[in-house]
């Protein structure tokens, strides 16, 4: 169980600085050539590189609401939940800690540092019904690709491609209406850092996500059932 809290630590870790630091780091520099197709693609390859290094060891969830969906779903022991989400929400944070300390070392302030908002802290100012809708969506849609792309009946080997691919869509989706969450470990560690109204919003980008991911354990098991 120790091995599977580091990996998930370690792939929660380098989820927020791969993903959230290609946002604040990358994404405000045209000549560097990344925005929104090149920070999508970023938390594509963040998940999709630990998928192959450490998801035979925890399961790769990095992910607070994928590890109750995984819950819902009978994939996971309930014992090991609360295990799995604090080393998730701690590698998020102590990811955010090492982007704060690279990103304020020019001198500037840190901006948003990527933290999900809804409204003016909307990219694209969409209110909070929209970031509601695209975050329980998108986290739906990215639970059932998750449960079926490791079920035992699925093509072996291709599940972290699958899985990569759908949060590059889902990012490319959402990124303007929520700056994209999806997963409450790298809310809470982003606004941590941001503060103020990023704080305020924060029950959204938890709670949405779990309720989209629970309720996506529980489709997958009616559609699984019986199924040939």
């Amino acid at each position: 169980m120790t091995k599977k809290l580091i990996a998930e630590f370690i792939g929660t870790f380098w989820l927020v600085l791969g993903g959230c630091g290609s946002a604040v780091l990358a994404a405000g520099f045209p000549e560097v050539g990344i925005g929104l197709v090149g920070v999508s693609i970023a938390f594509g390859l963040t998940v999709l590189t630990i998928a192959y290094s450490f998801g035979h060891i925890s399961g790769a969830h990095l992910n607070p609401a994928v590890t109750l969906g995984l819950l819902v779903s009978g994939r996971i022991d309930k014992k090991d939940v609360l295990p799995y989400i604090l080393s998730q929400i701690i590698g998020a944070i102590a990811a955010a800690g090492v982007l704060y300390i690279i990103a304020t070392g020019n001198g500037s302030d840190i901006g948003g540092f990527a933290a999900n908002g809804y409204g003016k802290l909307s990219p694209g100012g969409y209110n909070m019904s929209a970031a509601i809708v695209t975050e329980f969506v998108m986290t739906f849609i990215f639970l059932l690709i998750i449960l079926g792309a490791t079920d035992d009946r699925a093509p072996k080997g291709f599940a972290g491609i699958a899985i990569g691919l759908a949060l590059t869509l889902i990012h490319l989706i959402s990124i303007p209406v929520t700056n994209t969450s999806v997963n409450p470990a790298r809310s809470i560690s982003q606004a941590i850092f941001a503060g103020g109204t990023a704080l305020e919003q924060l029950w959204l980008f938890i709670v949405v996500p779990i309720a989209g991911a629970m309720m996506a354990g529980l489709v997958y098991n009616y559609l699984k059932k019986d199924s040939l």
